[in-house]
């Protein structure tokens, strides 16, 4: 080792090396994706994601696996288009991706793969050079990523946390069960990202036509996740004084769905599946002028803190709706009793609820056959009607003296 006054050249270097490598990786948000891989085949990248990397290009979650099992994975991915929107499927063997790109090679492409046996995790391996035997019994499926709109909000003023702390996005896992598909299940695997309150819409509103990169976001506000600074995957996120969680449906459920299946790969040792993420193709704008197709944002609860996404020509109907109810044709002076986007804040809210509690009114004259005033009851019955159609528990709660007027309307309904 060369000296110089005295001390050690490498120590004298740290400080220069040190602002070399932060401008290194900041010049690697403005590289095409080919220069990104190169840099990655080579194996010259101290790095353990690409977010933030080859801004305004898509990026892709990677799944590589036997080739038994592939029907089967695409068709959960197909009825699991949320988390697992399928780019591009490949042939068995086949390393390129020429629908996506023209020079990847899926082998030496990503920064790590990671090697899942019987549903384990048993190895971490840079490239899979070694597993040319094996992978040509292998399918490879591109599943979009949330890291393809990063650029997007940032170009729009909205800060990405986790590109600047330098760090991966959060990941948690759900109790919201994703739809089974041959021996794949699991429950959903959603990204978080720390939102300014106040750019909450303009977030929804770039996400949203972005259907191959999940889209818009899937919860916003309190989630029920009980410690957001211990993530399952990924790293967690600093969030800053205003900012709301944020979540996205998450191509990571591709790897729950297929560690949960393990039990039916005993008979199947040479099965690999790995991932990660390399840069793909260039984004394309599909912004819609269609009020059906145009998302809005509401706070519909304090605490906890929940928003919900509606379009604007269901926002519309409802408040049209509303005003329709508001009407007093017996000038009763029940006017005071209208509050503005009640009945929406109410529809969103049911929209999100899995269960339903309803409290009915009771006639005056409840002995009377048939009851004064029973417009309450059967209206009840058909709320409850409808909610069970969307897939809602539903429970009625009854004044003890309308019990048996409330069981003869329902039973009437149950037979009609």
């Amino acid at each position: 080792m060369v000296e110089q006054d005295g001390k050690p050249a490498l120590e004298l270097m740290t400080s220069m090396e040190l602002k070399d490598e932060m401008v290194f990786l900041a010049g690697l948000k403005g590289l095409l994706p080919c220069a990104v891989r190169n840099l990655i085949r080579s194996n010259k990248l101290n790095i353990s994601n690409t977010s933030g990397m080859a801004e305004g290009f898509v990026q892709a979650n990677v799944i590589i696996m036997h080739k038994s099992f592939a029907d089967d994975f695409e068709k959960f991915c197909q009825v699991n288009d949320g988390p697992l929107p399928l780019l591009y499927r490949s042939k068995p063997g086949e390393w390129k991706c020429p629908f996506l790109s023209n020079s990847s090679d899926i082998r030496s492409d990503c920064l790590q793969y990671k090697k899942y046996e019987h549903g384990i995790s048993t190895e971490t391996v840079t490239n899979l050079k070694e597993y040319s035997e094996q992978f040509k019994d292998m399918v490879t499926f591109y599943l979009g990523c949330s890291f393809t709109f990063e650029k997007a909000l940032q170009k729009a003023g909205i800060p990405v946390r986790n590109v600047e702390q330098k760090c991966n996005v959060s990941m948690y896992k759900t109790a919201v069960p994703c739809c089974d598909t041959g021996c794949f299940h699991c429950n959903l695997i959603v990204t978080m990202r720390c939102i300014p309150k106040d750019k909450l819409k303009e977030c929804v509103q770039i996400t949203h036509p972005m259907k191959k990169s999940h889209g818009a976001p899937v919860h916003i506000g309190s989630s029920g996740i009980k410690d957001l600074s211990s993530p399952e995957y990924g790293n967690a996120v600093q969030a800053h004084p205003g900012d709301v969680p944020v979540f996205w449906a998450c191509g990571v459920t591709g790897i729950e769905a297929v560690i949960n299946c393990s039990m039916y790969l005993v008979e199947l040792p040479e099965l690999l599946l790995y991932y990660r993420k390399p840069v793909m193709l260039k984004i394309e704008d599909n912004v819609s002028g269609n009020d059906k197709d145009h998302p809005e944002v509401y706070c519909i609860s304090q605490d906890p803190l929940h928003y919900s996404i509606a379009s604007t020509a269901t926002v519309k109907k409802i408040r049209c709706l509303e005003n329709i109810i508001a009407i007093d044709p017996g000038n009763r002076g029940v006017k005071h009793l209208f509050s503005q986007d009640e009945l929406l804040k109410a529809c969103l809210s049911l929209s999100h609820a899995k269960s339903v509690l309803i409290t009915t009114g009771f006639p005056t004259h409840f002995n009377y056959e048939p009851p004064e005033e029973n417009d309450g009851p059967p209206g009840a019955i058909a709320m409850a009607a409808l909610l069970k159609a969307m897939g809602k528990n539903v429970v009625i709660v009854t004044d003890q003296r309308a019990l048996d007027l409330n069981r003869k309307i329902i039973k009437e309904a149950v037979e009609q």
